[in-house]
């Protein structure tokens, strides 16, 4: 154990949420697990969903698998591998013989079996984070043979392909007319959230086919569907689902990603647009509409990872000044959202209220321990307003497996690059074969890195708040001991602090004075008045009232800790 800031550590909160990955699973049904939670209910309750199967199974499977890789398996309960096992498992059995992820129908007869096209996308995620993880050949097999049902199903003419409906059944497309009419009904939502996946997948193995759908999908939304509009803003038309942001975002991600690999620079510039009017649209924190109509009071922890793995993208391709943006949101509203504290939920005594296949009332709060919120206010973990559909899920299994994985994203994004040039480009602790970052941010403006293997060049990003004239840096243990000011010349042309040859062994910290401000943000025509300390949320107004979520934070209280930090044996590429 080491004594480290007693600040936000990415991968504790990765072990936290894996409370409620594996809480959610109901074992009168076979490990299936639940869907949705309601926590203000008197009792509170868990209910099953027809996302149960493809899209719960494989945001689990791909949270479980990225919780591994933050943490080493450090700090989990001993059945929860089992319960990882059994999701695993699910997931490949729920794969048809045509390839294609099927949902089972529910004994209850609340829906019938069908391949839903966001159920694909999920599953593809996992058992491509499954090859990526562990090389597993069985997960590759299941995948090549998803992808070649995803191209063998979709309607290919010249300058088009796109598929017809949201679901599709053993006996084909629901309807031949919809293929004669060339409905695409919301493109993004059923093709576009697909790229990201099989880009990722053609990355990993080769897979040309996957290649080829993500660029047909890119042509799909962009040149022909009408989903984006010139400005970058979000169609609202119902057919659009009215400008739904967790399906739109989640496409700009995947094709931001596409831009990259193939280096089109005009499909960059097209997505930096789209982007840019989102945060418009969301708070300086990261909270964001759920759509542009009924939703838009509700925010899903779904889009705002997207929102992080979207500027991480952006970032990556040469365009650092969204580095700020992703780290804004994952210091607040991304860890703020996630349940630390279940004390205000009441759970059932009993299962008398239980109806055994669809709902349950007991232990419901420690269950969902750690989980991140699925539909929540600015202010509050709960979103329950007056306002367009009222109160609805509190927690969504697709929000507690995205939560992980944008708690991935920012973890994976702190340090990047290689032995010629490395970049901490996220003030955030974390051990990393080349430097160990330990934040004292935001109880005071420091930042320690510890050298593990030399580096021709390491580059800091210092928030704009802290200006530079002020900034320290001071070098111990290695052969360019000293101290230097900001005002000197040390900064690279990215705007980056620059360290020439930093060596084992060395430490280097970095002070700046912490910037403390106000903001008024705008949440769907509320207005909340926002106290900042540097980058991070210190208190909100009005605050919250069944589970605020800014206030007295853990992590903001200051003091060090005993704590081992886990470095991987091996870095992902995402």
């Amino acid at each position: 154990m080491a004594m480290i800031p007693a600040t936000l550590l990415l991968e504790e909160r990765a072990a936290r949420a894996m409370n409620a990955v594996v809480g959610l699973a109901d074992d009168e049904q076979d490990g299936i697990p639940f869907f949705s939670a309601n926590l203000l209910a008197r009792p509170a309750q868990l209910e099953h969903g027809d996302w149960d199967y493809g899209s719960s199974h494989g945001r689990l499977t791909d949270a479980i698998l990225l919780a591994r890789q933050m943490t080493g398996g450090k700090d989990w309960e001993p059945g929860w591998n089992a319960t990882a096992d059994r999701y695993r498992k699910t997931l490949l059995a729920l794969l048809g013989a045509d390839g294609l992820t099927y949902r089972r129908e529910h004994p209850r007869g609340h829906w019938k079996a069908n391949a839903n096209l966001i159920d694909q996308r999920a599953t593809l995620l996992a058992l491509t984070t499954s090859v990526v993880a562990t090389g597993d050949p069985v997960a590759r097999v299941a995948a090549d043979r998803q992808v070649a049902a995803l191209k063998r199903i979709a309607i290919r003419e010249r300058d088009v392909w796109f598929y017809p409906a949201s679901e599709y059944t053993t006996a084909g497309w629901p309807s031949s007319n919809a293929i004669d009419l060339h409905l695409a009904p919301d493109p993004a939502s059923f093709s576009g959230r697909l790229i990201m996946p099989l880009l990722r997948y053609h990355q990993a193995t080769g897979n040309a086919e996957a290649l080829e759908l993500c660029e047909w999908f890119a042509r799909l939304v962009v040149d022909k569907s009408g989903v984006f509009l010139p400005d970058g803003s979000f169609n609202p038309a119902r057919v659009f689902r009215s400008g739904h942001f967790h399906t739109r975002v989640g496409t700009l991600e995947g094709l931001a990603r596409l831009a990259r690999h193939t280096g089109d620079h005009g499909l960059t510039q097209f997505v930096r647009r789209s982007y840019d009017w989102v945060l418009t649209q969301a708070t300086g924190f990261g909270w964001t509409p759920g759509d542009l109509a009924d939703q838009r009071y509700e925010h899903e922890t779904c889009s705002l990872v997207d929102l992080i793995g979207l500027g991480a993208t952006l970032a990556g391709s040469g365009l650092p000044e969204y580095w700020s943006v992703v780290e804004r949101f994952v210091r607040n509203h991304l860890t703020a959202s996630q349940l630390l504290d279940v004390s205000w939920v009441e759970s059932a005594p009993d299962r008398s209220r239980d109806i055994p296949g669809w709902r349950t009332h007991v232990d419901v709060g420690e269950r969902v321990l750690g989980a991140f919120c699925g539909y929540g206010a600015p202010n509050d973990y709960v979103s329950d307003v007056p306002l367009g559909r009222g109160h609805t899920n509190d927690v969504q299994a697709c929000c507690v497996g995205s939560g992980v994985r944008g708690l991935f994203w920012a973890w994976n994004s702190i340090v990047t690059g290689d032995r010629s040039l490395a970049r901490v480009n996220l003030l955030l602790s974390r051990a990393h074969r080349f430097v160990d970052v330990l934040s004292h941010l935001p109880v005071e403006g420091k930042v320690e890195l510890l050298v593990n293997e030399p580096v021709d060049e390491l580059r800091v990003r210092i928030p704009d708040w802290a200006g530079y004239a002020r900034l320290t840096l001071r070098r111990e243990g290695g052969a360019d001991d000293g101290e230097r000011t900001g005002a000197e010349r040390i900064w690279a042309p990215d705007g980056y602090l620059a360290i020439p040859r930093p060596q084992p062994g060395e430490r280097i910290v970095l002070t700046f004075p912490m910037a403390e401000y106000s903001t008024t943000e705008s949440a769907a025509g509320n207005e909340f008045r926002t106290g900042w300390r540097g980058d991070d949320v210190v208190a909100i107004e009005p605050p919250g009232r069944s589970r605020p979520m800014y206030g007295d934070r853990p992590e903001h209280a200051g003091g060090l800790r005993d704590y081992e930090l886990h470095r991987p044996e091996t870095e992902w590429s995402w």
